[in-house]
């Protein structure tokens, strides 16, 4: 429990330094990790149970060797590849989002050291340096923020990818 109230102490020191847009670089992270979450629970949990369905569906189909069996499995293969690709733009959406708001907190941090050299003029480099840092500090989380989504979203994709084709490939139109 005392470690625990130490991180929480560290997490709200480092919010503190990096100032008030670090709060948002949060909530877009975390609503990143949440549809991240969602997709990777859906495509191991749900999909293979719609995939099933659509299988048994075309084994227990008389004719798929004709052109209208050929676009019904085409359209049951789209349907599937569509609730495979829910929320993956979105996710792309808030992993691009994540280091402009850690820019904001750049722009924000240097009209606190702009403010603090009208005030106080260049010679007192220690009040411009919590300016400094909370430029840089929201300009590495939302960096860091996007890299995490970078590297899991293509996974995500690969994985979307591979079961749309062997969807299609367990599906034959002889």
């Amino acid at each position: 429990m005392h470690s625990l109230i130490e991180l929480w102490e560290s997490v709200r020191d480092f919010i503190a330094t990096g100032g008030d847009v670090l709060y948002i670089v949060a909530i877009v992270l975390f609503l990143m990790w949440v549809l991240i979450i969602e997709r990777f629970w859906f495509i191991s949990r749900e999909y293979p149970v719609l995939r099933n369905k659509i299988i048994a569906d075309w084994d227990a189909r008389v004719d798929t060797t004709s052109w209208y069996a050929h676009k019904i499995r085409d359209a049951w293969v789209s349907e599937a590849s569509s609730k495979l690709n829910e929320r993956i733009n979105v996710i792309k959406t808030l992993v691009a989002i994540c280091p402009m708001v850690g820019l904001l907190g750049t722009v924000t941090g240097m009209i606190a050291v702009f403010e603090i050299m009208a005030v106080q003029g260049t010679g007192n480099p220690r009040l411009m340096a919590a300016g400094i840092s909370m430029a840089t500090i929201p300009t590495m989380a939302g960096m860091v923020a996007c890299l995490s989504g970078v590297f899991v979203t293509s996974k995500l994709e690969g994985k979307v990818k591979s079961a749309v084709h062997e969807l299609a490939d367990s599906m034959p139109h002889h």
